[in-house]
């Protein structure tokens, strides 16, 4: 006989749009205790498990706030009721959280007002006023679809059917109801139970949280400006995002114990990373971070839908001795209506590391240099064509995306890899006169020794960084250079010419010193720069930038990530424009 011995949930916390899959065990009817489902399509021994999904109807609905979704609302914005904004957005749990919140909330309005989409320029706002909740329209939340057979259990507790699967996606009509998640043996040839059913109840579903949209900023691009002529009129626009996700094995509690378990999961942050990285509507994606199964059961086809097709490159595996399929890589995805691939070039910084350690380290020192060097950081560097290149030519673009080394004090391997990284798009350069792109996340601070490197074409010898070398990787130091005119592109912020609209309040939020963000990676313990997107200034210049965040726009908790943003990196979007000397023919 099947019997279900234990059933729970994820999170007791469900969102709308997360799907909800459960976890239950079973003992098989031949004594084997098993997670593996066993469907009606396909029983065992004559029994099948049965599962269904109800909603209480009979409990009186709760409004949750939209800021803190798991505080019950208390205001609610008429100016959202007026603009018809999706009436879920309307409700705070207090006159703080709205006025916290109200930059952020008047675009909601203006965009609303104009039709603009997510990333729309911020104008002046509209309505600010609440009312209680008491006085709220709830009957423009849109009917219930109600099931045609209500079950009254033996409390007289009411519940509708809404699912009979053994996963579930809460649906906005599931906003403030608890579930009931239901599972039973079932004989399949006499369609009756057997045993009896076991049930869990989640807490009551609430709103997916809406991050803060986040403004596209016009930049005036000094670099852009000083090649630019009647000889060299611009051409083709295109966008560039470049991400650490935040892989999924690395989401643990005990890192990131500020953020809601929910919130933390990967049922949640998956689909709120999808709708992130969809609504920045970029040309080209750069992610880090991606497990190779999320890569392939998730991202891969989920982003195809979207029309983007994908590349990735795994970490090499030599020092990692868990589930190979959660290994995480670099993913690049170009939207097929823009570009087409040409060449793949995939590069695994363990096997130049061992290279180096065969030829420079003596025998008797080589398992330590392993130790130091052998980190399964790679890249993958792509070759694209344009699809809007003028008529008889031909417009080529490489795009580097990779994730350096993270140890903070092995300085000389993170150099070494960005190092190699250049040499191999040098050795590109030499072969086709081609702009180039140099995303991810270098894991190294604005004025380290890899990122002077990529900014500056070369190291000064009495760099702090040389210091430590133990195996001499580094050496000659004369060979730490490259003559690509690499910049990177949010030091654009730093060098716009005159000023425009968000651009005083973007420059509060770079480094003087170094022309970089103040932050790309903001958690509880760590905060600072570590993600950049360099391109060559010979062949490109840059149109607009996604504004940077700050403490205010984290909000609650003022550290990544968080129940809006799902990863402890915030996304780099840049959009670039090429000039006619990129043309080939």
């Amino acid at each position: 006989m099947l019997i279900v011995l234990r059933v729970h949930l994820p999170s007791e916390i469900p969102v709308v749009g997360c799907e909800i899959t459960p976890y239950v065990l079973l003992r098989r009817p031949d004594n084997s205790i098993s997670n593996e489902d066993v469907s009606e399509s396909n029983p065992m021994h004559g029994y099948f498990v049965r599962y269904k999904w109800y909603r209480n109807q009979s409990d009186r609905k709760v409004t949750v706030c939209s800021v803190h979704p798991t505080e019950q609302a208390t205001l609610q914005c008429l100016g959202c009721v007026q603009y018809k904004i999706p009436i879920s957005k309307s409700y705070h749990c207090t006159a703080k959280c709205l006025s916290d919140a109200w930059q952020h909330h008047r675009m909601l309005h203006d965009q609303a007002k104009d039709g603009t989409n997510k990333n729309g320029t911020e104008k002046n706002s509209g309505s600010g006023s609440t009312s209680g909740i008491g006085q709220s329209p709830g009957a423009k939340r849109g009917a219930i679809a109600m099931h045609p057979t209500p079950v009254t259990d033996k409390s007289g507790e009411i519940w509708f059917e809404v699912g009979c699967s053994k996963t579930y996606t809460p649906t906005a009509e599931d906003i403030g109801h608890i579930l009931k998640f239901e599972c039973v043996a079932i004989d399949a040839e006499k369609r009756i139970p057997v045993g009896n059913a076991n049930t869990v109840l989640t807490s009551r579903v609430i709103p997916a949280p809406c991050p803060p949209p986040r403004r596209m900023i016009p930049v005036n691009d000094v670099l852009g400006q000083f090649d630019y002529n009647s000889q060299t009129a611009s051409s083709g626009t295109f966008s560039v995002l470049s991400y650490n996700i935040l892989a999924d094995t690395c989401a643990i509690n005990e890192h990131y114990n500020y953020c809601p378990s929910w919130a933390l999961s990967w049922p949640y942050r998956k689909q709120n990373l999808l709708r992130e990285i969809i609504g920045y509507h970029a040309d080209i994606l750069c992610l880090q971070e991606v497990q190779s199964d999320h890569f392939d059961e998730f991202f891969a086809p989920e982003l195809d839908k979207h029309g983007y097709q994908a590349l990735y490159k795994k970490r090499t595996s030599e020092i990692y001795n868990g589930n190979p399929n959660a290994v995480d890589g670099c993913a690049t995805f170009f939207r097929r209506d823009k570009f087409s691939h040409v060449k793949k070039y995939e590069v695994e910084f363990n096997k130049a590391a061992q290279s180096l350690i065969d030829a420079l380290v003596p025998a008797g020192q080589k398992k330590v240099a392993a130790s130091r060097l052998i980190k399964d950081n790679v890249a993958l560097i792509v070759v694209l064509e344009a699809k809007f290149s003028a008529p008889g030519k031909r417009q080529l673009l490489c795009v580097a995306n990779t994730h350096v080394h993270v140890h903070q004090d092995h300085h000389d391997v993170k150099l070494w890899q960005v190092h190699t990284v250049v040499k191999g798009l040098e050795k590109i350069a030499a072969s086709a006169d081609i702009p180039m792109l140099v995303c991810g996340d270098l894991n190294s601070v604005p004025g380290s020794a890899a990122h002077t490197l990529l900014a500056m074409g070369k190291v000064d010898q009495l760099h702090p960084d040389l210091a430590v070398d133990p195996f001499g990787i580094l050496r000659p130091l004369s060979k730490l250079n490259h003559q690509l005119p690499l910049v990177s592109a949010y030091s654009s912020f730093a060098r716009m010419a005159g000023i425009n609209h968000g651009l005083e309040q973007q420059r509060w939020r770079m480094d003087p010193a170094t022309n970089e963000p103040l932050f790309t990676c903001c958690t509880r313990d760590t905060t600072g720069t570590h993600d950049y997107i360099f391109y060559t200034a010979d062949s490109l210049m840059v149109e607009t930038l996604l504004e940077l965040l700050d403490e205010e726009s984290l909000r609650k908790d003022t550290a990544l990530p968080s129940a809006e943003w799902s990863s402890d990196h915030i996304a780099l979007l840049a959009e670039f424009r090429c000039k006619v000397s990129w043309f080939k023919t």
